[in-house]
């Protein structure tokens, strides 16, 4: 779980697992009085037989975190990178941190490059040519952002010759060449 800080924030709950907790607080003692404090405001009781082995909040708890949300979009970086390139590799669709790195440095003014898994290249050039990810490729201010290339890309295998046979000879990588990292041209 990380924290982002932005302007104009409002406060939104989710309920994460313990470790979260555990990451947020740091002790299990900080961790017991903030279960408290969560059951006292919610109505709901703390186990009593709540050990370091066991949980540490009772099943009935609710278990809530806050998390920041922005009021507005995101501002993009404070940087101008229009005229670069930006290269993202691991983008196969519109939900990982490939894509909103992407997005972040497409809002900065930089020209997009991505590099998708080989097998999974079809799928997202296809979702990608029919719209199916205009709605997530808005940038802040009102445009879409614009891929200009994506390449194939197994970032396992650095050469060919680092290939397995049996990847070479599997159908989900025909049809693709230079997809290993030193021969992807850009």
């Amino acid at each position: 779980m990380g924290a982002y800080a932005t302007t104009g924030m409002q406060m939104i709950a989710t309920r994460p697992s313990i470790p979260a907790y555990r990451q947020i607080l740091g002790s299990t003692s900080a961790l017991s009085a903030f279960g408290r404090s969560i059951c006292s405001r919610t109505g709901f009781a703390i186990s009593s037989k709540a050990t370091s082995a066991g949980p540490l909040v009772s099943s009935n708890c609710k278990r809530v975190v806050v998390r920041a949300m922005s009021q507005r979009g995101a501002q993009g970086l404070p940087i101008d990178l229009t005229g670069k390139r930006a290269f993202i590799a691991g983008v196969a669709d519109d939900n990982g941190y490939g894509w909103a790195i992407a997005k972040a440095l497409a809002a900065a003014g930089a020209e997009i490059l991505v590099g998708t898994w080989v097998p999974a290249l079809n799928i997202f050039e296809t979702s990608l040519r029919r719209g199916k990810f205009d709605e997530s490729r808005k940038l802040p201010d009102g445009s879409l952002m614009e891929i200009a290339k994506v390449y194939p890309l197994d970032a396992v295998y650095d050469t060919p010759e680092d290939v397995p046979e049996d990847v070479k000879a599997n159908k989900r990588y025909a049809g693709a060449s230079n997809w290993t990292v030193k021969l992807l041209r850009l």
